[in-house]
């Protein structure tokens, strides 16, 4: 598929600020994630049912390590997440841009709207995500990671960052979220128009969880 040209949405247009996620949103990283936690919990003999797997969907892994109660109650949250990462994959389980997903950043910047990524992943992830695979490092004015807030989604503290940081009031932002914990995120922080993206989890969900609109995915906010 080539790229994608012509405009953009017009609720995004209208838009002073764009808060984009990351993992589910702009890249397919689920492969990838599902794999080191599955390694690492083999590894270190722990058997966990798959909701377990789907706690850590979307939220920053020592909120979940240090919240649910598992074979890991007790250990050290962020040393479990050092272990999570030392089993990820590239090259079995490479990073893949979602359909439409650096065009779609790519306009926002050209309408001359300030985009910053809030993501739950730590900032190599991020920078790796946005800068190798997607090739758009340049167009965000800022990377609201994992080691910027003190709470992570579902709490509004990433979202809240992420405006202030592009000096925008949240209601006259747009945000772009997969999972409900980023949904609420958004919402709590006061987010104008808060879209949700059905790559992960279903639209009826997502409607559920708070989410303005939902469309497939990013290439479902281009405009030829």
């Amino acid at each position: 598929m080539g790229p994608v040209s012509g405009g953009l949405d017009p609720q995004l247009a209208d838009r002073r600020a764009a808060l984009v996620d990351l993992d589910g949103t702009l890249v397919d990283s689920e492969p990838a994630n599902q794999a080191a936690y599955r390694s690492y919990f083999t590894e270190r003999g722990w058997e966990v049912g798959p909701d377990v797997y789907r706690e850590f969907a979307g939220r920053r892994g020592a909120d979940v390590f240090a919240q649910l109660a598992g074979p890991w109650t007790g250990e050290d949250a962020a040393m479990l997440v050092e272990g999570v990462l030392s089993h990820v994959d590239h090259d079995a389980h490479p990073l893949r841009p979602m359909t439409g997903a650096a065009e779609l950043i790519r306009r926002l910047h050209e309408a001359g709207v300030a985009i910053a990524l809030v993501t739950s992943a730590k900032l190599a992830w991020a920078e790796y995500a946005v800068g190798e695979v997607l090739g758009v490092r340049d167009l965000f004015t800022e990377l609201i990671t994992w080691e910027r807030t003190d709470a992570g989604k579902p709490d509004p503290a990433p979202y809240l960052l992420g405006a202030e940081a592009l000096g925008v009031p949240p209601a006259d932002a747009v945000a772009l979220e997969d999972t409900v914990p980023g949904l609420r995120s958004a919402l709590g922080a006061g987010v104008g128009l808060v879209i949700g993206l059905s790559t992960g989890t279903d639209a009826p969900t997502l409607l559920a969880g708070g989410a303005h609109r939902v469309v497939a995915g990013p290439a479902d906010l281009l405009r030829s």
